[in-house]
């Protein structure tokens, strides 16, 4: 869960890599006309080979700051999320006939430990697919023990078919900002002034919500254009098979309310939180909340149906973590119960299920489907 806490002096990343991203972050800028859309600069400064934020070599996912992170995913909070997730993964791969998984941006590796371990034989092959080299690394160790039956790839074949996982992936897709200023929509970009320091720049622009925001006060909020192309291109390349999203978002019109007008843009590092992306390039995790109806509807313009949508709570609830929580002992039961309180994950996080083939009733939504709200 990335999430603020304190920290006293932890190193992030060496100090090496980060003139070279400076750099490149100029020739950026330069390259655009002295004014980089916010995506891109987002993209750049996670995603750069060898320099972005889950390009290098720091560590980004543990439970406390003493270890060097910056933030927890459930995963690591307990080992409970994974084995409980098995179920609707079961589930779902006997109803789409498939006997693959897919895990996108798996991270430590915890939740495919989980997975692999709680499947057993009904998996023929786990394929994670991971752009970044120091995570497939440590992705890698971590599986060992797995063989062969887990693979790694760096892009999406032409077609696949199984049964497809996210957790915390659609957050960290790069994100065009958005700004209303003096009742007139502009689109935020960066630029580099001549001592070498980032700033905020807007510029008038055609592009809007997908919503009206009502009222004229000023407003600032995310698009989401790359989310919303990964997942239609899910769609043309799932032939049989679900997939299953969870991460912290809102339906549409949660996400796009008059009264949040800050927008959803946040950094963690060193397990605190903060709203200043052009701080630390490359030394920390920015990240936006998923409009849910977005990923939705951008699924069924693939060809995908939504199998069902709810809280993280419900979700797992429904498939038996109180039941596993009772049998564990007392420093288990309380990390599981940050999966499922409300005022923790439980309420924020949302688990989004699509499929290609025919609809069935899937365990996680059987209470508390939200799927009308999208």
């Amino acid at each position: 869960m990335k999430k603020a806490g304190s920290v006293q002096g932890v190193p992030s990343v060496s100090a090496g890599t980060q003139p070279a991203l400076r750099r490149l972050l100029a020739l950026e800028i330069a390259r655009a006309g002295s004014w980089l859309p916010f995506d891109r600069y987002m993209a750049t400064v996670l995603y750069a080979p060898g320099l972005g934020y889950y390009a290098n070599a720091s560590r980004k996912f543990g439970a406390l700051p003493q270890s060097g992170s910056d933030f927890v995913t459930a995963p690591e909070m307990s080992p409970l999320f994974g084995a409980t997730l098995a179920v609707s993964v079961v589930d779902a791969l006997r109803a789409t006939g498939t006997t693959e998984m897919w895990e996108f941006g798996a991270g430590s590796g915890a939740l495919a430990a989980q997975l692999l371990g709680a499947l057993g034989d009904t998996v023929t092959r786990y394929t994670i697919v991971e752009l970044s080299a120091s995570l497939r690394a440590r992705q890698q160790e971590r599986l060992a023990a797995w063989g062969d039956r887990v693979r790694w790839v760096d892009a999406l074949p032409d077609a696949l078919a199984g049964v497809v996982v996210g957790n915390e992936v659609l957050d960290a897709m790069p994100v065009k900002l958005l700004a209303r200023l003096g009742g007139i929509w502009h689109e935020r970009g960066v630029t580099l002034d001549a001592d070498g320091a980032l700033h905020w720049s807007d510029r008038p622009t055609d592009l809007r919500p997908p919503v009206e925001v009502p009222g004229d006060h000023d407003y600032l909020t995310e698009i989401h254009p790359q989310a919303q192309a990964f997942i239609r291109t899910l769609g043309d390349r799932l032939t049989q098979g679900a997939a299953f999203f969870l991460d912290y978002g809102f339906p549409e019109a949660e996400y796009y309310h008059p009264q949040r007008h800050m927008g959803t843009l946040m950094c963690h590092h060193a397990h605190q939180a903060d709203t200043d992306p052009l701080a630390l390039p490359g030394q920390k995790d920015i990240t936006a909340h998923v409009d849910f109806t977005g990923i939705a509807v951008a699924a069924q313009e693939a060809g995908l149906a939504v199998l069902g949508y709810t809280s993280q709570a419900r979700f797992l609830l429904n498939t038996g973590i109180a039941e596993r929580m009772a049998a564990a002992d007392l420093p288990a039961r309380t990390a599981a119960l940050r999966l499922v309180n409300e005022h923790e994950m439980g309420e924020l996080f949302k688990v989004l299920a699509l499929h290609k083939g025919p609809f069935w009733d899937a365990p996680g939504f059987r209470a508390g489907d939200r799927t009308h709200t999208l």
